[in-house]
């Protein structure tokens, strides 16, 4: 009479043995998933590339295994980039941004930017901020309603890089539609003489790029030359070659008027101000564009940092801030990016309470 009672606390023993196991599993064994849509968007000064039919804003959902998570990270890349940026073709088990927060339990939803990747491609005069932020937030209403893949996402959290940091902080502070904010790559005081410098030695236009010149892009898009971007985007030290190699081959375009814009209006005046949600800035501690005497930006150390930055939040108590050790511009491509990466995840769990997806039991709350 007593073997099933044996068998049943045989079985509960095995139950918990194997629910600790399972636990135990590192985040990098996850089975992740990575599905491409086209999502319909429009914008100020942005007509139908074709009569009757919507610009398109292209973009590659990733999610961890299992249930969907409630939540999704907006992901936009910076100038001269598209969503590759987010999943480099080299090594993504260590660079991609987008399949390590899967692996730990994240959903994110790489958009290409309109003017690049397989996005549609409008001429560039009326590509401004504004237009770009108009299209990021019609992907936003896209993803709450379920359209990108994956059901509908209850929270949206927008990441930026560079310039696409400037069209974010324009979405967040216009539309309000977002629940948290990300900015990597940017400050508020650039350092004005080495942008100009590079954008005079390290740019060109797109259709004079051996690599681009097939997209038929009128004269004010505008690409990096070959061999630039290691200077502009990465520190010695802190980066690998064959990284360097693969953004290269990945490059995109980006449009002048839309860069102006981003700057003057997602910088300068700034937009930040009307942020209302907490926002997390990033930067390299060697970004050379960003940091620095001649940005009047001290990069060395985070609490400097964010008392120079601040000033610029309606709420500063909402502001965090992170430096990523000998990095440069594109923090996500540094050697050392998992160190950000880990950082962002600590953000999106004790500021927002964003816990990962098959992970609240162990999270943090």
């Amino acid at each position: 009479m007593r073997r099933p009672l044996k068998l049943t606390s045989a079985l509960f023993a095995f139950g918990v043995l194997l629910a600790s196991l399972t636990a135990a599993v590192p985040a990098e064994a996850v089975a992740i998933s990575c599905t491409d849509t086209d999502l319909p968007v429009s914008g100020p000064g942005l007509p139908p590339l074709v009569p009757g039919a919507p610009a398109t804003v292209h973009g590659r959902l990733c999610l961890p295994a299992g249930e969907a998570p409630d939540t999704v990270q907006l992901l936009v890349h910076g100038g001269t980039y598209n969503s590759a940026y987010w999943d480099l073709p080299y090594e993504p088990e260590r660079y991609s941004y987008q399949r390590d927060m899967a692996a730990h339990g994240y959903a994110t939803f790489a958009a290409d930017q309109l003017g690049a990747g397989r996005s549609s491609r409008p001429l560039s005069l009326p590509l401004s901020a504004w237009a770009e932020a108009e299209a990021m937030h019609e992907v936003v209403g896209h993803l709450r309603a379920g359209r990108a893949g994956g059901g509908p996402f209850a929270k949206v959290v927008i990441v930026g890089h560079s310039v696409g940091s400037g069209v974010v902080a324009v979405e967040a502070s216009t539309y309000h539609d977002v629940d948290g904010v990300v900015l990597t790559g940017i400050t508020h005081l650039p350092a004005l003489p080495v942008l100009a410098l590079g954008a005079a030695l390290g740019l060109q236009p797109a259709m004079v790029d051996s690599g681009l010149a097939g997209l038929g892009s009128d004269p004010l898009y505008f690409t990096t030359k070959p061999g630039a971007r290691a200077g502009l985007f990465y520190a010695a030290g802190d980066s690998d070659p064959a990284v360097i190699a693969a953004d290269e081959a990945t490059k995109d375009q980006v449009s002048v008027p839309g860069m102006g814009t981003v700057a003057l209006f997602g910088i300068v005046v700034p937009s930040t101000r009307g942020i209302t949600v907490p926002v997390f800035q990033v930067v390299g501690e060697k970004d050379v564009l960003f940091c620095g005497v001649l940005a009047l930006r001290d990069c060395s150390d985070a609490g400097v940092l964010r008392a120079q930055e601040a000033p610029y939040y309606a709420d500063p108590s909402k502001l965090s801030m992170y430096v990523l050790p000998g990095a440069g511009h594109s923090v996500a491509l540094h050697e050392n990016a998992g160190e950000y990466r880990s950082a962002t995840r600590s953000w999106l769990q004790d500021r927002l309470g964003i816990a990962p997806q098959g992970y609240h039991s162990i999270g943090r709350n």
